[in-house]
């Protein structure tokens, strides 16, 4: 008579965790131990890591079974990959060969891959694997002690942090408990080592717009010559973005979980800032690969993504960048099944006015042929640019400025906490539609919820007639007009505002 045990198991899709149902059949016949379900080579392996870990505390492993043994994993047209399934095999054995009796595995799921000497070794995706236990009503989540601090973030689920496989069963057995782990309280340690935006010397006009980014979230370029203090003041911009709140930490945090890239820390809780290298493949982007991975953009979420010398990435990567931009999402298409990736970032990019950096400086003369300039400025799309609500001018510093010692005229706490009182302004005005800045309002909710004055009323209708911006141009100065005027705290967008939402359109690029 066969004996069959069922529980449960889970595999990362993206950022999102599916369940997946892992059974295992004991047979009469001879020894056969096969995984079937669509398996990868790495968990093919798992057999080889269950016979060992077993056998190495002291149980009757699979191959001292004269017995067949299959594990299926369900459902079997999806594809399973990575060692996460190691222990829900272990256990699945010990339960269809009557060693563990009498535990109801209906309510739990068990994730980690096991060592040889029956240790568990940490996982990608805990916090995903604790989210998807929470939405489908499980009660338990077995996981290596390594994550059970990230997975704890998520309520309503009891974390069981596992050592090795030998205190894992003596809890299934009731000769000893494994403590849950205790919920996480997570608060704004201030772990990134940002750049404060006072040590930036001069460059005041370029701070008034990094404030107003921050505050609504929008994406800005700066254009000038090289040293001028471009990329400074894009490191510096986290300074003055205020911290995540726990909803956001765990969406950044299921998403480098998911990538593998949380390293010694439990969970993010700073907002991320990426600068990829202008030799980064698409992939490394976008997101995507063999086996779909979270690329730059994503890991920017609810963060900063910064383009250093914007020209010199690819065209194609430039250009896979407008929909992201537009949706907060990146979409990644398969020939099976598509992926969908959250990508809400502030896109911070720098670039020169020519190949050698100094077309329009005054102090020094630009090498550059027209051919030259024009070829290099056009390798930014005007689609792409018109995505781009904020562009400046950075220009040189004179050598008072650079040896000013005096205080900035705002600390970076100062500019801090203003744009945490407007995005709190913003939080709540949008809090029917659950958004969160300014930048991320489609054109039917900005006519919903940004107000004008009569005055401004006419200035961007003359605007428009003149045709000096697009739709999506002009629904943009509308976004960053209301993010100023929150900032002057006034309750409709006045002509002031628009002037200066305007005024960073009409930069030469």
């Amino acid at each position: 008579m066969a004996n069959i045990s069922k529980l449960f198991s889970a595999e990362l899709d993206g950022i999102n965790a599916k369940l997946i149902e892992v059974e295992t059949d004991i047979n009469v016949g001879l020894h056969v131990f096969t995984i079937v379900g669509l398996a990868d080579k790495s968990l093919k392996e798992a057999k080889e890591r269950v016979n060992s870990s077993l056998k190495n505390i002291g149980i009757k492993p699979p191959t001292k079974e004269n017995r067949r043994i299959v594990v299926n994993l369900a459902p079997a047209d999806f594809k399973k990959t990575g060692s996460q399934y190691d222990l829900a095999i272990a256990i699945g054995y010990l339960l269809a060969t009557k060693q563990i009796k009498n535990f109801n595995t209906q309510k739990s799921i068990f994730a980690g891959e096991l060592s040889l000497e029956g240790k568990l070794r940490p996982i990608n995706g805990a916090l995903s694997i604790a989210d998807l236990a929470k939405k489908q009503n499980f009660e338990n989540v077995f996981l290596p002690e390594q994550n059970a601090i990230e997975a704890a973030i998520v309520d309503e689920i009891k974390i069981i942090p596992v050592a090795d496989l030998n205190q894992l069963i003596k809890h299934l057995e009731n000769t000893i408990t494994i403590p849950a782990q205790i919920k996480t309280r997570v608060a704004d340690s201030n772990k990134f080592p940002f750049l404060n935006i006072h040590e930036v010397k001069g460059q005041e006009s370029a701070k008034r717009a990094l404030t107003i980014a921050a505050a609504g979230g929008h994406n800005l370029l700066m254009n000038g010559p090289p040293g001028t203090g471009k990329t400074m003041l894009a490191q510096a911009l986290n300074s003055i973005l205020p911290p995540p709140n726990l909803d956001e930490i765990i969406e950044i945090t299921k998403i480098y979980s998911a990538a593998g890239l949380l390293g010694e820390n439990s969970y993010i809780d700073y907002r991320p800032f990426r600068s990829p290298h202008q030799s980064a493949s698409l992939p490394a982007v976008v997101g995507g690969g063999q086996t779909p991975r979270p690329g730059e953009i994503s890991l920017a979420h609810r963060g900063i993504l910064f383009l250093d010398e914007l020209p010199e990435f690819r065209r194609d990567i430039l250009e896979s960048l407008r929909q992201p931009l537009e949706s907060g999402r990146a979409f990644i298409s398969r020939v099976k099944s598509n992926l969908i990736l959250p990508a809400e970032f502030i896109l911070i990019a720098a670039m020169n006015p020519c190949p050698c950096g100094y077309y329009g400086d005054k102090e020094k003369e630009c090498r550059c042929g027209a051919y030259e300039i024009i070829r290099y400025q056009k390798k930014i799309s005007g689609p792409l640019l018109d995505r781009i609500d904020i562009q400046i001018n950075v220009p040189r510093i004179n050598i008072e400025q650079l040896r000013n010692k005096t205080e900035a005229n705002e600390k970076s706490y100062e500019l801090k906490n203003k744009v945490q009182k407007v995005r709190n302004i913003q939080s709540q005005r949008l809090k029917d539609i659950k958004k969160l800045t300014n930048s991320a309002l489609n054109s039917k909710e900005c006519d919903k919820y940004i107000h004008l004055t009569n005055d401004a009323e006419k200035f961007i209708k003359e605007i428009f007639d003149k045709s000096l911006i697009s739709a999506r141009g002009y629904y943009r100065v509308l976004k960053v007009a209301r993010t100023i005027a929150d900032l002057e705290d006034a309750e409709n967008v006045e002509q002031k505002h628009l002037a200066e939402a305007f005024s960073y359109r009409l930069k030469e690029i």
